[in-house]
Formats: structure tokens, C-alpha cells, sequence
């Protein structure tokens, strides 16, 4: 119905569409469409009178006052989704887990009020791998989200569902969490645009904790400059999150941006030949807009993958200990409390869960600790300052988002080594806490190009606190 923001708003003002147009647009393709697809847990029953309440307040406006009314609130009437483990207060919030079914939430997370402020409209949650722990959201409880471009195929995860909802036209933006590519690897799934911002431009009060270090939320739309818009919103420092910070978004313009390519981790085995070549011809346009590509170097970056998978697992098993049945979610009552909390973790966990906690567990014990979990550490530190290091030669470092196309559904949940490799390119952004940005692939004649017809990514990662900068590569592509 509308592109993006700026032709909704520009729509608005021009008096040719409502808010409750939009809403009931979005609304009626759910219903069309989500059966199938799976990609919201819940629409929220207000999203259509708040629409209608917010038309109030512009119908006696001229478009000139509409038009200034909209610069203090850029969101006024967008519709939003948000993924299932970001709080809205009275709304349910349960991280696509039956340990948290039907838990309400009681306060509002920090991104829910800034975006509930500049006028957002919320349609509901979306569907997910259960606590974040997965790549394809296939680890839902509440089933896998399918992928809009072609149903037999995942959506990808943990934020299957927020990405989902973007490319079947089920919402206008969403938000999802990213703690090792959640947010990267499905918007390269599903042909869209997404970001990764810096570790702590955004505030995560009333995100459910998966690994502390890591987690951060970003925005998904079909626009590049719906991405930035949102993420302007969200940003900045939160006194509920001391690890956030300000963000200055003023981009220094320079004579010629240099684009770094870690060849010798990109062309390498295991990344398919059709990723491979849209590495290639994604190179020669920037050439041609006049950007300057290096070759670099980066030998940590083969071991980052192994480095995210002891580190994470450790605070996975750290920060799932809350959900005993006592202080969250559902309690299996055996009448004995030790056997309360084994059977609630063990009945209402699942499998991937399961699977990080006893992994983190054993990586954080005694005889262990020093060999995996500091060792792991150390070289996270190492590998942060070697990239630190060649930003200081090019501006943004290149990769694909991920080493294939999106698989189908069941073909890797037996095979979690394989599953897990699908965040090679991915988990370094985390590790290091830059910010990171997927941004749809086509060839030449504007074409997916590959075998099943799916989308690619190409990932572009900078320094902290440099959007800007990627911002300005991502519209060059």
C-alpha cells in the first residue's frame, strides 16, 4: 500500500489516506496470510482504535499543520511489530517459550516508549526462536515462521518473524534483537533491509536477556531510509541501561570512501559459488561510484565463530537461571521444590535451550573456566583490536550476510554444527560490538540470481558508533 514513511506521511499530509487505511491494510493481510506463514504470535486487539483515536487529532488539521505536526512526531501512525521478547506493558510477552507463556509484562521496554512517543502504532509480537537461541526459528515452541518468499524455506532466526512480517506486507517496520546475526541473517533471508547497531547505542531495559555482552535491537523495513528513521528514534542513552550511550549521527563526508574485503575469509570453502560471485559484482559497482576496495587481512576472523560459541553458551546458562517456575512463567507444581524446578526447566525448555545451558554450564566449571570460557576472552579482546586497528585504514569492512541462501524447513534442524555456521560472517559484529548492516543482493538486471530464486545479503560492518557511515554505503547499493 505504501513504500515507506515518508510516502505514508507524505500521504497523510496530502489528505489521500488514513491512519486506519494503513492499519486495516496490514491488518487485513495478517489475516490473509499469517495462518500460513506464522509469522506473528499475537496481533493486538487496540492497534485499529488507536489508529482511529490518532485520525481524530488530524482531521481538523489543514496539511500545513499536519505537515509540522509530523516533524515532532515522526512515527505518528506507523504501524510496528515487535519481536516476542521486548516488552510492552499489559501486553504479553513470552520469548516463544512455553516457560513464559501467557506472562504479562509490567512495564514498558525503553525502545516501546521512544517509539510510542513519536506516535507508533503496535500490531503485535512476533514469533521467534524460543529465547533467541537459534538461526531459523525453527526453535519456536509455537512452531517454525516460513519464509514469505517461498514456504518451503525458513524465514531464518532468532528474529524470523520480525523479518517475515516486512516481506509479506504484515507491517510497515518491526523491531527484532541480535546477539550473534539475529536480525542480519533474516533480513538477508527475506530480501530486506536491517541493522545491527553498535553495542549500547540502543537501550535493552525490557529485553529478555539471552547473552548480556552481546544483545541488541534493530530496526527491519523495505526502505534504507526507514532503517536510519527508526534507529534515530531508538538510539541514545538510557539511565535504566548503564551500559548505553549517546550516538552522534552527523556523517563527516570524505574525498573517497575505502571499502576493506577479508578475501581470505570470504572465498573460502563452504560459502556458495552464487554468494561468492555477488561479493564480486557488488565490488566492481562500488568501483564504479567511485569507492576505493582493499584486500585486508584478518586471520581472528576464522576463529570468531568458535570464540561466540564458548562465550555465549556461558551467559546463556547464567541468565536462563532465573526461569526456575518460582520468580517467572510457569511453575510445574510437584510439590517438592527441587522437583518443581527440575521438571519446569525440563518440561518447558526446549531442546536449543537446553542445549546452551548445559554447554555454558560445563564452559564456566571449575576444571574449565580457564581453558575455554578466559581463553575465549582473551581472544575476543584481540580480535576487537585487530579490527579496530584496519578501521583505521577503511571505513567499512564487507562480507555477505550469509554463506548461502535461506534452507528448508527441517533440513538442518538434526545438524546443529551446520546451522550454527550459517553466523560465520555474522558474529564477529557482536564480538566486537560494531554496528553491522544487511542490505539486500540483486544482480544487474535486478534479479535474485541464485538457483532457488531467494535473496542474498551483502553485510557491511564499521567502526562503533559509525552508522552514518554505513547508512551512506547501504544507499550507494
Amino acid at each position: 500500500m505504501v513504500k515507506n514513511i515518508n510516502e505514508f506521511h507524505t500521504l497523510l499530509i496530502d489528505k489521500k489516506i488514513t491512519i486506519t487505511d494503513l492499519v486495516n491494510h496490514y491488518l487485513e493481510n495478517i489475516k490473509n496470510k499469517n495462518t500460513e506463514i506464522n509469522a506473528y504470535r499475537e496481533v493486538f486487539d487496540d492497534a485499529l482504535s488507536i489508529a482511529k483515536e490518532y485520525d481524530k487529532q488530524l482531521e481538523n488539521k489543514t496539511s500545513d499543520e499536519i505537515k509540522e505536526f509530523l516533524k515532532t512526531k515522526k512515527l505518528f501512525g506507523v504501524p510496528v511489530a515487535l519481536k516476542d521478547n521486548i516488552l510492552i506493558k499489559g501486553k504479553r510477552a513470552g520469548a516463544s517459550s512455553k516457560v513464559l507463556e501467557n506472562y504479562i509484562a509490567s512495564y514498558d521496554s525503553t525502545v516501546v516508549k521512544k517509539l510510542r512517543d513519536q506516535g507508533a502504532i503496535f500490531l503485535g509480537r512476533t514469533n521467534m526462536d524460543e529465547f533467541a537461541m537459534g538461526g531459523s526459528t525453527e526453535n519456536s515452541a509455537y512452531g517454525v515462521t516460513k519464509n514469505p518468499l517461498n514456504l518451503e524455506y525458513v524465514a531464518g532466526g532468532s528474529s524470523g518473524g520480525s523479518a517475515a512480517v516486512i516481506s509479506s506486507d504484515m507491517s510497515l517496520v518491526s523491531l527484532g534483537s541480535d546477539t550473534g546475526g539475529s536480525i542480519r541473517q533474516p533480513a538477508s533471508y527475506n530480501g530486506i533491509y536491517a541493522l545491527k547497531p553498535t553495542y549500547g547505542s540502543v537501550s535493552r531495559h525490557g529485553l529478555m536477556a539471552m547473552a548480556s555482552s552481546f544483545d541488541v535491537i534493530g530496526p527491519f523495513a523495505k526502505d534504507m531510509d526507514d532503517v536510519c528513521k527508526v534507529f534515530d528514534i531508538i538510539k541514545g542513552v538510557d539511565e535504566l541501561d548503564s551500559t548505553t550511550h549517546d550516538v552522534n549521527m552527523i556523517f563527516s563526508a570524505k574525498d573517497k570512501l575505502r571499502v576493506g574485503i577479508p578475501r581470505e575469509f570470504i572465498f573460502t570453502d563452504g560459502v556458495s559459488d552464487e554468494v561468492k560471485k555477488s561479493i564480486e559484482n557488488t565490488i566492481e559497482r562500488l568501483k564504479q561510484k567511485g569507492v576505493e576496495v582493499v584486500d585486508i587481512s584478518i586471520p581472528l576472523l576464522k576463529e570468531s565463530l568458535a570464540i561466540y560459541y564458548i562465550l555465549v553458551p556461558a551467559e546463556v546458562s547464567s541468565n536462563m537461571s532465573r526461569y526456575d517456575g518460582i520468580r517467572y512463567g510457569k511453575n510445574i507444581d510437584t510439590k517438592n521444590g527441587i522437583e518443581d524446578y527440575l521438571q519446569t526447566r525440563g518440561q518447558l525448555l526446549g531442546p536449543e535451550v537446553k542445549r546452551r545451558i548445559i554447554l555454558g554450564t560445563y564452559i564456566l566449571s571449575a576444571g574449565y573456566h580457564d581453558a575455554y570460557y578466559k581463553k575465549a576472552g582473551i581472544l575476543r579482546e584481540n580480535l576487537r583490536q585487530d579490527i579496530k586497528n584496519k578501521l583505521k585504514d577503511v571505513d567499512v569492512i564487507m562480507t555477505p550476510t550469509t554463506p548461502d541462501t535461506s534452507f528448508k524447513i527441517g533440513e538442518k534442524i538434526t545438524n546443529t554444527l551446520s546451522l550454527y555456521l550459517a553466523d560465520i560472517f555474522t558474529v564477529t559484529a557482536n564480538l566486537v560490538g560494531m554496528p553491522a548492516i544487511s542490505v539486500p543482493y540483486k544482480d544487474d538486471k535486478g534479479e535474485n540470481s541464485t538457483a532457488n530464486d531467494l535473496p542474498l545479503g551483502i553485510q557491511l560492518m564499521a567502526d562503533t558508533d559509525k552508522e552514518d557511515t554505513l547508512f551512506s554505503i547501504a544507499k550507494m547499493l
